[in-house]
């Protein structure tokens, strides 16, 4: 009896040793797989990145601007599609020639191909051909309005004058502008014309020099002696 209960305990502890083996070879068998972690946010992801982008784009067939960018992201499952430069952008325009007509530049800038609108931040910097330069924070770019507008502190330098004022809106050449809650600096003869508008907004015309303010005249105080009672 003694030897069949030994038997017994050896061929169990040897079917534990056989099973534990069966269990390391396996788990030694299977092959890890490095996989990188999920993405959650599947429309922040682009379509095409490209890198030292130096480019021309047209215009039913006509080259229109000419991009620079570090960086180049396009995105076509966010809605709206953009275009996304994280880097900054450069950008020309030129006319049907070929002649340079302008310049803008920005520190981060989103285009809405659908919207067809820029939406252009940080240190935003515009030049036209006639010598117009603009300075703000913020600039956006109406592709299908045709016009530019600002909602903050922005400063517009023309070879005769200089306007600041925190709201901006022109035409994409830059020759009829507006600026609100202005200030700037004027030529004499420029203040001297009897041309009235809106004492909060000044407006500009590359066609006539001259921007138009409101002056307002107030009577000169008299002084008067109290009576002594």
């Amino acid at each position: 009896m003694n030897r069949i209960y030994i038997y017994n305990k050896v061929a169990k502890s040897g079917s534990v040793l056989l099973f534990c083996l069966f269990l390391l070879m396996a788990s030694c068998s299977e092959e890890k797989e490095h996989i990188a972690p999920a993405i959650h946010d599947r429309d922040s992801v682009s379509m095409m990145t490209s890198y030292g982008v130096n480019t021309l784009i047209s215009d039913s067939g006509v080259i229109k601007y000419r991009i620079v960018t570090e960086r180049w992201d396009v995105n076509t499952v966010r809605n709206p599609s953009r275009w996304t430069f994280i880097c900054g952008i450069f950008m020309e325009q030129f006319d049907e020639k070929f002649h340079i007509e302008g310049y803008i530049q920005a520190d981060t800038a989103w285009y809405y191909d659908q919207l067809k609108l820029w939406e252009l931040r940080g240190r935003v910097r515009l030049r036209n051909v006639n010598g117009l330069k603009f300075q703000s924070e913020e600039l956006f770019w109406d592709g299908m309005a045709h016009e530019l507008y600002s909602n903050k502190y922005s400063k517009v330098i023309t070879p005769e004058r200089t306007l600041e004022g925190t709201y901006f809106r022109s035409d994409e050449n830059m020759r009829h502008y507006t600026v609100s809650n202005s200030k700037g600096s004027f030529i004499k003869s420029d203040m001297d014309k009897k041309e009235e508008t809106s004492p909060d907004n000044t407006t500009g015309n590359e066609s006539t020099p001259a921007d138009t303010i409101q002056k307002e005249h107030r009577q000169k105080a008299v002084p008067q002696k109290k009576k002594i009672q």
